[in-house]
């Protein structure tokens, strides 16, 4: 069996005496679409943070192809292969989408600074590439605050991969979507994920987006992994379905 690509081991952390991540360990394989689920607060979100670098373990360690990375800062993670879209959208809103798309692009190459020009054809045909991967082609000359909802989640994430990452976290990539743009908007971003080659974590708390899009699922419940397991196994637990499903 090959080595997970990102796996975690025995991660706390604790704010004001609530442990967020009480001796956590988890693995997530390459290629794998893996949902965590859990009621607000379980410490999903701050799980994130731990694999990213924006909040650091009193104990425990982060492993991205068994290399330890929980002392790196989130950029530098970054670098090494891990990228994150947010819950609410990290816009440069008032810019136009393929703007956003070319500066991440700059970022990850190292060479941007306000003195040089950003629209350059090379990173101008990337953004393009990315757009139309996930199917926002048409919108690129758009400002990104005049945007939908679902639409402006999606260029996110494509920013998140323009820094051409092995793993995406995504944290709740359907809240705030309509119900009837919520599977449109994840059938968009498979597609774009699996033809990347991308794996992806994502937290989620539409259990219907769960259940037809994750290959498997953890469930967290104050600061701890209470379940795991395929899909339609972990969410017909009656123990979940008590302490999780009632309440996401």
């Amino acid at each position: 069996m090959s080595a997970p690509l990102l796996k975690a081991e025995n991660l706390q952390v604790s704010f004001h005496g609530v442990k967020a991540a009480d001796g956590v360990n988890m693995e997530i394989a390459e290629g794998e679409f893996l949902a965590i689920i859990g009621p607000n607060g379980s410490g999903k979100t701050t799980f994130l943070n731990l694999c990213t670098g924006y909040i650091r373990p009193v104990a425990g360690e982060v492993y991205l192809d068994g290399r330890p990375i929980t002392r790196l800062a989130p950029r530098t993670i970054a670098r090494r292969g891990i990228a994150r879209a947010f819950q609410i959208p990290q816009l440069f809103s008032d810019q136009r989408v393929i703007d956003n798309l070319m500066l991440s692009i700059a970022a990850r190459s190292g060479l941007w600074d306000a003195l040089r020009p950003l629209d350059r054809p090379q990173w101008r045909d990337e953004a393009m590439a990315l757009l139309e991967m996930f199917n926002l082609a048409s919108c690129a000359e758009d400002i990104a605050m005049t945007l939908p909802e679902g639409r402006r989640k999606l260029i996110d994430i494509a920013i998140a991969m323009a820094l051409k990452p092995r793993l995406v976290l995504l944290d709740e990539p359907t809240s705030g979507v309509s119900a009837i743009e919520r599977f449109g908007l994840m059938e968009t971003l498979m597609g774009a994920l699996k033809k990347a080659g991308v794996t992806a974590l994502f937290v989620e708390h539409d259990m219907d987006v769960v259940a037809r899009y994750a290959d498997r699922v953890v469930v967290w419940e104050r600061g701890h992994v209470m379940a795991e397991g395929k899909p339609d196994v972990v969410l017909n637990d009656p123990r979940v379905i008590e302490n999780v499903v009632g309440v996401a």
